[in-house]
């Protein structure tokens, strides 16, 4: 049951009473959309397309090139340190391979 507020909310109705759905609450992220993304990549990549992708996603042309390295180094500003995976692989901002 709702009530309403007295005070300098009175428009405002309050559902304190109400306790949320268990798979609703969501705290410091989405877990069921986590879930979901992480499933979808993990589906992704038992595809076998992940080479085809990543080819298909290199810079068409030298202008292309320089415009996705700025890109990158501008991301790269913004961040707190360098994942320490991405430092290791050898430059190029490529991870190494297994």
């Amino acid at each position: 049951m709702t009530q309403e507020s007295k005070g300098p909310n009175d428009n405002k109705v309050q559902t304190a009473n109400k306790v949320p759905n268990s798979n609703q609450v969501q705290g410091e992220g989405n877990y069921e959309a986590a879930k979901e993304y992480d499933d979808a990549q993990r589906r992704f990549v038992q595809s076998g397309k992940v080479d085809a992708a990543a080819r298909a996603a290199e810079p068409k042309s030298p202008e292309e090139e320089e415009e996705m390295k700025r890109a990158e180094e501008s991301g790269r500003s913004h961040a707190k340190e360098e994942d320490p995976a991405v430092k290791g692989a050898g430059g190029g901002g490529k991870p190494s391979k297994p």
